[in-house]
């Protein structure tokens, strides 16, 4: 992303989450403050935009939308399991406009959103421009990463670091250069036994059939337009041997098919992930 604006992927993420509200049934991830956080004009031009694009529009748009709210979907299932195992901190890394500290149903657990300064306040002004209070349990944490480390910013802000936590990583991953990606994994793997993560990430493109290649390539240049290229591709045995080296060894690691029979199944509408490029994953460190 550029330094001085916040995330236009975290936008389209929002907007997606807002669209599914207002026209999947039955609902995935329910989300009443999907669409007053981007407002309901915008939340209904994303929807106009879906109607009029045509059946390959549509399509992509319904992709991107099961791909948005079923990673969410999975991440907070695996949150309510780790929360009734006695987790306390739930980090949310590269939270844009995520609203699960909004709707957060556990009064013991403390949510920290992680993100840069840019984009974290873009996203406090909309929460305040929609009269939408922050919760208590809620707290900001603002990091640059280039000049700020994410351990100290965490501590200076409340965080225990003696504890187990429970960390969400959506939409990121793929926009890491691998450094980037070891040097925060390295951290994560060092906090207390019984810590967790989920994240979501792009396999190697070249193992994709022509048309999901090409779905990909459309999808790039999107994001590279927006200036915030795909950077970092990891096959699954690649990915398990990283997460080996950082100490986490209880890996559920779901493609699109085995997300798509959780959440998607016979569905009536046809939201339903497709392709093999994506993966989500919920790792849990040895104790």
């Amino acid at each position: 992303m550029h330094q001085d604006r916040p995330s236009t992927t975290a936008w389209a993420v929002a907007l997606r989450r807002a669209v599914h509200q207002l026209l999947d049934r039955p609902l995935v991830l329910s989300d009443p403050l999907a669409i007053p956080i981007v407002g309901i004009d915008f939340a209904h031009q994303a929807l106009a935009e879906h109607a009029e694009g045509g059946p390959i529009r549509q399509k992509y748009s319904r992709v991107m939308r099961a791909v948005v709210v079923g990673r969410s979907r999975f991440t907070e299932d695996r949150l309510a399991q780790s929360v009734a195992a006695g987790i306390r901190q739930y980090v949310v890394l590269g939270a844009g406009l995520d609203t699960f500290a909004h709707r957060n149903p556990f009064p013991n657990l403390r949510v920290f959103e992680v993100d840069h300064p840019a984009t974290q306040q873009w996203k406090r002004d909309l929460l305040a421009k929609a009269q939408i209070p922050p919760p208590a349990p809620l707290c900001f944490v603002p990091v640059d990463f280039e000049r700020q480390s994410l351990a100290d910013q965490l501590t200076a802000h409340g965080f225990a670091p003696a504890a187990p936590a429970f960390f969400s990583w959506l939409g990121v991953v793929p926009y890491l250069t691998l450094e980037a990606f070891r040097t925060t994994l390295q951290f994560l793997g060092t906090r207390p036994a019984a810590s967790q993560v989920v994240f979501d990430y792009a396999t190697r493109p070249e193992h994709l059939g022509i048309t999901e290649r090409i779905a990909f390539e459309m999808l790039a240049k999107r994001v590279a337009a927006a200036g915030e290229p795909f950077t970092l591709f990891l096959s699954p045995e690649e990915m398990h041997t990283e997460l080996h080296a950082a100490n986490f060894h209880h890996i559920e690691d779901l493609d699109s098919t085995a997300l798509n029979a959780l959440y998607f199944h016979n569905r009536p509408d046809h939201l339903a992930l497709s392709g093999k490029l994506g993966h989500f994953l919920h790792a849990k460190q040895n104790p």
